[in-house]
């Protein structure tokens, strides 16, 4: 039987009489821009977190995008960030005008070295935007003093680790300001494109939720040049059914992650840290092999779903080739994106399936 590397379809299955209630009401409606599924969906986004204020918007991306220009950060100024994530992140600083800085990873996290930071810093630069790669918070601490130290501003790209912890909190509670992604492959998914950003600033909040909608505040009349980057009422909806259950499916990740932490303890595969400084939610479980390439034609041969994160770091991009990094200049992330794949240990994923999963890595290693 085939194993996915994350099977919605059965997510969708286990909610399916309230999530169709909730779309059908939506439809009964015929509210589909803002409304007060949106404005409930911001509330109780912002409870979760512990964060005074959630603005929704399309997605992920324009989170980020959103966050740069209330921050008022534009051409010329610099943040730094990490090579070892989705380009949305560095894309949404390019979008601005102002330059990516890309700082080296933890080789056991794949978070960007907090160490390595301040070493970075120039006059130019305005904020610090780590990335909770993989549903584990950053070393937000030492990270948050530096920049106090420097006068800079923290954005948190939690758009992989809604439910993760640091110390207590919760991601979108950390810094300055976060974003999160809804896509639907993320913890807490919606059927399409969504974000929210979380922050306790009024003034952060009401500059993105300005920007988001146009740049109005009052229909028709128009303070600065905007985007439409508006959350869909339906997919609020279905978000606000999933909500009560992320927390039961970010423990199931982290059960499943057990389970291959004892399964896969002998073979000679790379595995994540978790630091004791708070939850990992395991947006993914990911493993290192310099043989990643052979092992995941025969993962997939054997009808197991796997997929290479990150192939190809963002310093060395050919839209970032301009930056001039070369190659070695970040050689932790540089060694990290040939060997880094994801396994399926989704919410509701058997112990059955998982050991299916690591008798085929065992036999192709040799085990």
């Amino acid at each position: 039987m085939p194993i996915p590397l994350l099977d919605l379809k059965a997510q969708y299955l286990e909610l399916k009489d309230d999530l169709d209630s909730a779309i059908g009401e939506v439809m009964s409606s015929a509210g589909f821009i803002g409304g007060p599924r949106v404005r409930e969906l911001e509330a109780a986004i912002a409870e979760y977190c512990g964060t005074a204020h959630a603005v929704a918007c399309a997605n992920g991306t324009e989170a980020l995008f959103l966050i740069m220009h209330a921050l008022g950060i534009r051409a010329g100024d610099e943040v730094i960030t990490t090579p070892f994530t989705f380009i949305a992140t560095a894309e949404a600083i390019a979008h601005v005008g102002a330059t990516p800085v890309f700082v080296d990873i933890e080789p056991d996290t794949y978070n960007i070295d907090v160490s390595k930071i301040e070493a970075a810093i120039t006059e130019r630069t305005k904020a610090i935007m780590p990335v909770h790669i993989f549903g584990q918070c950053a070393d937000m601490a030492p990270l948050l003093e530096i920049a106090e130290r420097h006068g800079l501003r923290v954005i948190e790209d939690a758009c992989q680790a809604i439910g993760a912890t640091y110390k207590g909190k919760r991601a979108g509670s950390l810094a300055d300001v976060a974003a999160f992604s809804f896509f639907p492959s993320k913890n807490l998914g919606c059927a399409g494109d969504g974000g929210i950003i979380t922050t306790d600033d009024t003034d952060i909040a009401t500059a993105c939720r300005k920007m988001a909608n146009h740049g109005t505040t009052v229909k028709y009349y128009h303070d600065t040049i905007g985007v439409n980057s508006r959350l869909d009422a339906l997919q609020a909806a279905i978000l606000l059914v999933k909500l009560p259950h992320l927390d039961r499916w970010n423990a199931e990740r982290r059960a499943a992650a057990a389970v291959y932490d004892e399964l896969l303890a002998d073979l000679p595969l790379g595995r994540v840290t978790t630091r004791e400084y708070g939850e990992n939610v395991y947006h993914l479980y990911i493993v290192a092999s310099p043989e990643r390439d052979r092992l995941m034609d025969v993962l997939k041969a054997a009808g197991i779903g796997t997929a290479a994160y990150y192939p190809v770091p963002l310093h060395r991009q050919e839209a970032f080739a301009h930056l001039g990094y070369g190659e070695g200049s970040l050689p932790v992330a540089e060694a990290a994106c040939p060997q880094t794949f994801a396994l399926p240990a989704y919410p509701g994923i058997t112990r059955e399936q998982q050991e299916e999963v690591a008798a085929v890595l065992r036999e192709a290693l040799g085990g």
